[in-house]
């Protein structure tokens, strides 16, 4: 999936979302902080036609999946599962995305020189990971790359293409 694919105008929130979904509660982000067994090994490997592109140096994010933060992905990304989006674009969405005070339950890492990352000591549950991706070819956008991801004990592999 190139960047082209996911631009145009915000999309819509969706209208069979439940409620609370426009509202951040705090409680529902609480299962996130809770030490655990899972753990999440990635890689970036995305391109755009012959253009490669590397997280190299940039953080990793990693978000708690509630109604709140979905919500919030597809605002921002279009999508709730995966997506690559010129980081121009995902930043002239912010205004209407909902704001609330999440940024304590998110977990950062570094992507290293060889595209990986790495976060432990998680708890069983749906998380979104999200880094920006810098193409080697300097004519080329740089693109945010988000994919929902789901814990359930042990490593899980995932990869940002």
């Amino acid at each position: 999936m190139g960047p082209a694919a996911t631009m145009g105008p915000a999309p819509l929130a969706n209208p069979y979302a439940p409620p609370y979904a426009s509202v951040f509660r705090e409680r529902d982000f609480a299962w996130s902080t809770e030490p655990g067994s899972a753990s999440i090994v990635g890689a970036v490997g995305y391109r755009n036609g012959p253009v490669r592109y590397s997280c190299s140096g940039e953080d990793v994010i990693l978000t708690p999946e509630t109604a709140w933060s979905r919500r919030r992905m597809i605002i921002l990304y279009g999508s709730d599962f995966s997506a690559a989006v010129p980081v121009g674009v995902v930043r002239s969405r912010i205004p209407s995305a909902p704001n609330g005070d999440y940024v304590r339950f998110v977990r950062k890492a570094k992507c290293d020189g060889d595209n990986h990352f790495t976060f432990t000591n998680l708890p069983d549950g749906s998380w979104f990971v999200i880094t920006v991706a810098k193409p080697a070819d300097p004519g080329a956008d740089t693109v945010a790359l988000m994919r929902r991801v789901q814990t359930r004990g042990g490593r899980r592999f995932v990869s940002l293409n």
